[in-house]
C-alpha cells in the first residue's frame, strides 16, 4: 500500500499524509522566509554604525541606525515585490515545485552573502538578492497549499502555514540572543555577520522541497487545457475586482505590519538604552539587556500574532470574509493606539506589543486562503504573489518615513513611539472601506 492510499484512508485532522508534507513544507518555507527576512531588524544597531565607522552606541550611530533602517527595509520591501510578481508567474509558468525550491535557496544564500558585507552598498546588493526569493515564497507557498487539501479544511490549512510566520520570528530573536547576546557578545562589531550567516539553514529544506514535494494536481490540470498564465490577465474585467479586493487587503495588512515590526526591535532597544543610562549599567551589561529587551518586544508582538493567526479558524466559521477584514483591522487599530499613546512603563509597554501582534499580525491568517479563493489555477500563484506583494510597494514608504521622521527628531522612544501612534489611521480607515472593496468568497469552491 503507498502513502496515498494509506493517508487517504486514515487522515488526521482532515488531511492525508502528503497533504500534512505539503502544509509542513510551505509552513517551514515561510517560517525561514520571515526569519531571514527579519534578521537585519536585530543586528541593525550593530551592523550599521560598524559600516559606516561610527562609534557604537553614539548618537550619530543612533540616527544612522534609524535612518538606514528605513532606507534598507524601503529597497527590501521594493524588492520583495518584484520577487513576488516574478515568481508568482515563473510558479504558474513551470510549476509549484520548481519555483518553490529557487525562492528558498535564493533568500538562503542572500541572507548568508550579508555576513561578508564591506560597505552600506554592499549589505543593499545582498539583501536585494535575498529579497527576491522572500518576495516569491509566500505567494507559491499559498497556492500549493490551497490546491492540495480539501475544500473544506483550506481555511484551516492556511492558518497553519501562517502560523510559521511569528514563529520565524521568534527564531530570528533567539538566533540574535544567543549570537549577538551571548556567544559572541563581547565583539558587536562582528557578532552580527554570524547572525547573518544563520541564514543559509533553509538550504537543507529546499533540497527536502526537491527531493519529496510532487507537483500541484491542479496545476497540471491548467496545464493541460493549454491556459498559460499572462500577469495582465489579473486586469481583465472578469478578475479586475478580485484583483483590486486583494491588493486593498494586502497593502493596508503589510503597510501596517511592516509600519509596526521593522522598528518593534529597535523599539525594544532604546528602551533598554534608556533604562541602562539611567540605571548606571556597564557597557556588557548594557548590550545584554538590550539583547533581552529586543527579545522581550519582538516575541510578545509574534505570540500575540500567533494567537491572532489562529483565532482566524473560528471567526471564519462566525463572520463573512469582510466580516472578518473589518474585526482584525478595528482590533488593530485599537491596540497599536492603546500601546504607543498611553503613558506607561517599558514593561507595561513591551507586554501590551502581544495585543498589536494579535490584530496587526493576525490578519495575515485570513490572507492565507482569502487571495488563492480569487484566483483560478493558471493565475493563483501570479495573483496572490501579487496582491501581497503591491502591499509591499506601498509598505515600503511605512518603514522609510518612520525611520526618517525619528532619526530628524532624535531618535528617542517617546519620538519613536509618537510616530508609530498614527500607523493606526491605516486599519482603522481600511476597516470602513470593507464593506464596499472587499469581495466575498466564504462558502466559493476553489477556481480551476
Amino acid at each position: 500500500m503507498n502513502l496515498r492510499t494509506r493517508s487517504a484512508s486514515s487522515p488526521f485532522l482532515g488531511f492525508s499524509g502528503y497533504q500534512w508534507l505539503v502544509i509542513a513544507a510551505a509552513w517551514a518555507g515561510w517560517g525561514f522566509d520571515v526569519f531571514d527576512a527579519l534578521l537585519f531588524s536585530f543586528v541593525a544597531q550593530n551592523c550599521i554604525p560598524t559600516l559606516l565607522h561610527l562609534p557604537l552606541g553614539s548618537a550619530a550611530a543612533h540616527a544612522a541606525t534609524l535612518q538606514w533602517t528605513g532606507i534598507i527595509t524601503c529597497v527590501l520591501l521594493l524588492s520583495w515585490a518584484i520577487g513576488g510578481v516574478l515568481f508568482g508567474w515563473l510558479a504558474d509558468r513551470i510549476g509549484r515545485k520548481g519555483a518553490l525550491f529557487t525562492t528558498i535557496a535564493l533568500y538562503a544564500v542572500g541572507t548568508a552573502l550579508c555576513a561578508l558585507a564591506a560597505n552600506i552598498a554592499q549589505l543593499i546588493v545582498f539583501r536585494t538578492i535575498a529579497a527576491l526569493g522572500i518576495g516569491g515564497e509566500w505567494g507559491i507557498g499559498a497556492a500549493l497549499v490551497a490546491e492540495s487539501v480539501p475544500e473544506g479544511r483550506r481555511v484551516q490549512a492556511g492558518v497553519i502555514m501562517q502560523t510559521a510566520s511569528p514563529l520565524g520570528i521568534v527564531l530570528a530573536s533567539g538566533v540574535n540572543y544567543l549570537v549577538a547576546g551571548v556567544w559572541f557578545g563581547a565583539d558587536p562589531h562582528t557578532s552580527w555577520r554570524y547572525v547573518f550567516l544563520a541564514g543559509l539553514a533553509p538550504l537543507l529544506l529546499a533540497v527536502l522541497v526537491r527531493a519529496f514535494l510532487r507537483e500541484s494536481a491542479r496545476w497540471e490540470a491548467s496545464q493541460a487545457r493549454r491556459l498559460q498564465p499572462n500577469p495582465r490577465q489579473l486586469f481583465a474585467p472578469q478578475l479586475l475586482r478580485a484583483t483590486l479586493s486583494g491588493a486593498f487587503v494586502a497593502v493596508t495588512a503589510v503597510l501596517t505590519w511592516w509600519a509596526c515590526s521593522a522598528f518593534i526591535p529597535l523599539l525594544g532597544g532604546t528602551l533598554a538604552a534608556e533604562h541602562a543610562a539611567r540605571a548606571g549599567l556597564g557597557p556588557l551589561a548594557a548590550r545584554q539587556l538590550t539583547a533581552a529587551w529586543q527579545a522581550h518586544a519582538s516575541n510578545a508582538f509574534n505570540f500575540g500574532g500567533l494567537l491572532g493567526a489562529l483565532a482566524a479558524v473560528p471567526l471564519a466559521q462566525v463572520f463573512t470574509r469582510r466580516g472578518l477584514f473589518g474585526t482584525y483591522f478595528v482590533f488593530s487599530a485599537a491596540s497599536i493606539g492603546l500601546t504607543f499613546g498611553l503613558t506607561l512603563e517599558p514593561q507595561t509597554r513591551l507586554a501590551l506589543l502581544f495585543l498589536v501582534g494579535a490584530g496587526v499580525y493576525g490578519v495575515f491568517g485570513v490572507l492565507t486562503f482569502y487571495l488563492p479563493e480569487l484566483f483560478p489555477a493558471r493565475l493563483r500563484a501570479t495573483g496572490a504573489g501579487f496582491c501581497y506583494n503591491i502591499g509591499r510597494v506601498f509598505a515600503a514608504a511605512g518603514p522609510l518615513v518612520v525611520g526618517l521622521v525619528s532619526a530628524a527628531a532624535g531618535g528617542a522612544s517617546g519620538t519613536l513611539m509618537g510616530i508609530l501612534f498614527w500607523v493606526a489611521l491605516a486599519p482603522l480607515a481600511a476597516a470602513c472601506l470593507v464593506p464596499l472593496l472587499v469581495v466575498e468568497t466564504r462558502g466559493r469552491v476553489l477556481p480551476t
